[in-house]
């Protein structure tokens, strides 16, 4: 038996990883037989941080010292009740920061300017003279995002050179942003064009973007999500979306996952990806580095990089 530590890797999803566990320790994936006769001996279990990390199987694991989110998001894990056993928790730090703004631009840009309806219009042959479509500019565009963390700045940043203004709103103030916060949220969706959801999710904002935010942002407003699903009262957009209460959304995250298709065949002026918002090839490599980087300072006894709790 080698005397390497038991690293458990949860999801079938993230069975790539094990090949690069392994040149350092005992890599043993959950979903197999064998995962589960050695929770006993796992020492740190590897975790998509979106998915739930059920109390029972934390329980299971004695030795457990270490849940390594191999994601930026960690909603997925009980914080208190790992602080509680004294189990260090840690994610991807802001990995894929860039990359999520990236595709926030993506969107705005593909909703504002009819990107994709212009595609599929073109496709069905509905390109005429008499069909041409006008859009609205992006520059002098009122941008509301809501949270303003690693992800939010830097849609902030790219939206400022798109000569956008920009607004913002969270729990706590960040008196050295250059963007001014809001009163409130309902204040923010009062004041914007197009609201961004990069917030980060937890039990206590659950649908904090509701049929009242909606309203406020209005019949020309867009909601545009890169965050959670369960940020956004899925049924309130719908029902927004439908009656035109709200002019558009663009979405790459809803509640649950995956979403279904069904839901959305017939609700108009939405934008819609598959939670791709980070999936770059770039962006997990940055994860694998930080998770390795996390597990190394476990076993060594050394701060954490990106510990949060």
């Amino acid at each position: 038996m080698s005397d390497r530590p038991v690293v458990l890797v949860g999801q079938p999803l993230l069975g790539p990883l094990i090949p690069l566990l392994s040149a350092h320790y005992d890599a043993v994936p959950l979903w197999e037989e064998t995962g589960h006769a050695r929770l006993g001996e796992a020492r740190a279990i590897v975790w998509a941080g979106e998915f739930p990390l059920e109390q029972a199987l934390v329980e299971a694991m004695p030795r457990l010292g270490l849940i390594a989110c191999f994601t930026v998001g960690y909603d997925g894990v009980d914080l208190d009740d790992a602080r509680a056993r004294g189990i260090a928790v840690t994610h991807g730090g802001d990995a894929n920061a860039e990359d999520v703004a990236d595709h926030a631009i993506g969107l705005i840009l593909a909703h504002r300017r009819w990107i994709v309806e212009g595609d599929r219009q073109l496709r069905a042959g509905g390109w005429t003279i008499e069909a041409k479509t006008r859009t609205h500019s992006l520059g002098g565009a009122r941008l509301g995002i809501v949270g303003m963390g690693g992800i939010g700045m830097a849609t902030a940043r790219r939206a400022e050179v798109m000569r956008m203004r920009i607004g913002w709103w969270g729990p706590r103030d960040k008196p050295d942003l250059p963007w001014p916060r809001a009163e409130s949220l309902l204040a923010l969706a009062q004041d914007s064009d197009i609201l961004l959801v990069a917030a980060r999710a937890d039990e206590s904002n659950r649908r904090m973007i509701d049929a009242g935010v909606m309203d406020a942002l209005g019949p020309q407003g867009v909601l545009v999500n890169v965050a959670r699903g369960q940020l956004v009262d899925e049924p309130a957009l719908v029902e927004a979306l439908r009656s035109g209460r709200l002019g558009g959304a663009a979405l790459d995250v809803f509640d649950p996952e995956p979403t279904d298709p069904a839901r959305w065949a017939d609700v108009p002026n939405c934008v819609l990806t598959p939670h791709t918002g980070g999936a770059t090839h770039e962006a997990v490599g940055r994860m694998a580095s930080s998770l390795l980087a996390n597990l190394a300072a476990h076993f060594a006894g050394d701060p954490l990089p990106n510990r949060i709790a």
